[in-house]
């Protein structure tokens, strides 16, 4: 099912991302990154706010890995990957910044970190500030009057309508799937 037409509020953690959502299914949603790490780095969710993967029933565990598997593959199409890094911080000592479990897709091709130290450098990438999800939404709500300023230029913050945008084309391309 696809993001296309009018849907109740979707939550991840407190934060309402009904705009950036491209994919639905029972259990879980998938959402465009607000700045992704590299170009086609996604979020796949499920639609129950909680914060560990152990609080998961067995339905939605099953329902969010078909969902990443799924988003990984039109991912991978779309943005003419060669692999794929799969990546959850499950919990806050484990780098998690927002208490609503959360999976990264972040579509690879060879050499594409190597100015970063190599293909290894994601992880510090996810670790790091660059990865904190929590703040960068935090830094992007409604209540400020102004976006906050890039740390990285090849790492653009989106405005809304660029994500709106985005999970538009990618619920297009989910289709075919």
């Amino acid at each position: 099912m696809s993001a296309t037409a009018s849907k109740p509020a979707i939550y991840f953690g407190n934060f309402v991302v009904t705009a950036q959502v491209f994919h639905l299914t029972p259990h879980s949603f998938a959402l465009v990154n607000l700045k992704p790490l590299l170009p086609g780095h996604v979020l796949v969710s499920p639609r129950r706010v909680t914060p560990r993967l152990s609080d998961l029933t067995h339905t939605e565990v099953t329902d969010l890995f078909l969902t990443v598997q799924r988003v990984g593959r039109m991912i991978e199409r779309v943005y003419n990957g060669t692999s794929l890094n799969i990546a959850m911080q499950d919990g806050v000592d484990a780098g998690q910044s927002v208490p609503h479990v959360h999976t990264h897709i972040i579509p690879r091709v060879k050499a594409d970190l190597d100015d970063r130290g190599g293909s290894d450098a994601i992880h510090d990438m996810l670790e790091g500030e660059e990865g904190n999800v929590g703040k960068h939404i935090r830094d992007w709500s409604e209540d400020r009057p102004q976006f906050p300023k890039v740390d990285d230029e090849a790492r653009k913050l989106w405005s809304k309508e660029e994500m709106a945008e985005e999970a538009q084309r990618l619920a297009q391309e989910m289709e075919k799937e």
